[in-house]
């Protein structure tokens, strides 16, 4: 076995699709637990849905481009794209009584449709962008280049993140209180959607976007289940991520299955033990 798991090391493709996955991990779940605690699983979803649109727009600029310069590729469109729909949503629900969920259905319409309309103006001969890649995830065709961005996003989100947890910890559990003492509740909710957008589109092009709202709710909340404190649920929810990430990538190389569908399939086998120890 020890053998098998060498040899599977040997893959370049592998080895950046470990390290790309446990960087998606590792954000996407300290991410997650402030995601969970606010009650905002669907923002996940809706960033994602987002990104498409982004993602959409991106590959319609690349065609025009004709694949010369940096909007030859998508991402670098897709990034200001979906922070726009990240900010206005934290917008809308700051300025009217509409739910945090409401406002993120409305941008999550919006930008599918956006979505379709963007790539429908590219003729079908120019696979400028792989819509099956994009919504559910191609981990295992990790570029060199794509590791970088990866990495080097994991990297700024963990810091910035980690630099305001306390904050962002008091501002969660009682948002009057923090603000009565000083906290920028207001400047840190808008950060948390705009630190979310950048992760959920850089992610999204490696786990899928339907895969993605999955991956940033599902290791918070089953950490949620198992830890008293919230340091707990943080730590819980990055060692569920970054587990069940090597594990599925493990069990998709020498199952031959997707290896998104194995992540996530994972995840959701270690919520539900924690559903039942939780409850015990």
């Amino acid at each position: 076995m020890i053998a098998e798991l060498s040899g599977m090391l040997d893959y370049a493709f592998m080895q950046r699709a470990l390290v790309g996955g446990v960087a998606i991990a590792l954000m996407t779940g300290l991410l997650g637990v402030f995601v969970v605690q606010r009650g905002l699983a669907f923002l996940g979803d809706g960033l994602a849905h987002a990104s498409f649109g982004g993602i959409a727009l991106g590959a319609l600029v690349a065609y025009g481009a004709a694949g010369s310069g940096v909007l030859s590729q998508p991402l670098w469109v897709a990034l200001p794209f979906t922070l726009t729909a990240a900010l206005a949503i934290a917008w809308v629900r700051d300025r009217t009584e509409l739910s945090s969920d409401t406002a993120i259905g409305v941008f999550f319409a919006v930008s599918v449709a956006l979505g379709v309309l963007f790539l429908s103006r590219i003729p079908p001969d120019r696979n400028v962008v792989d819509v099956w890649h994009l919504l559910f995830g191609s981990i295992l065709a990790v570029g060199p280049g794509d590791l970088t961005i990866i990495v080097v996003t994991s990297a700024l989100v963990t810091g910035l993140l980690a630099a305001a947890w306390g904050r962002l910890a008091y501002a969660t559990f009682d948002a009057e209180l923090a603000a009565s003492d000083g906290v920028p509740v207001r400047a840190l909710d808008y950060a948390l959607f705009a630190v979310a957008a950048v992760a959920v589109v850089v992610s999204a092009q490696v786990v899928g976007i339907v895969l993605m709202a999955a991956y940033l709710v599902i290791p918070a909340a089953a950490a949620r289940l198992l830890a008293r404190t919230l340091a707990a649920m943080t730590f819980g929810a990055i060692a569920i991520g970054t587990t069940t990430t090597v594990a599925g990538l493990v069990i998709s190389f020498f199952a031959d299955v997707p290896s998104g569908s194995a992540i996530i399939l994972l995840q959701a086998a270690v919520f539900l033990v924690a559903t039942i120890v939780g409850r015990r």
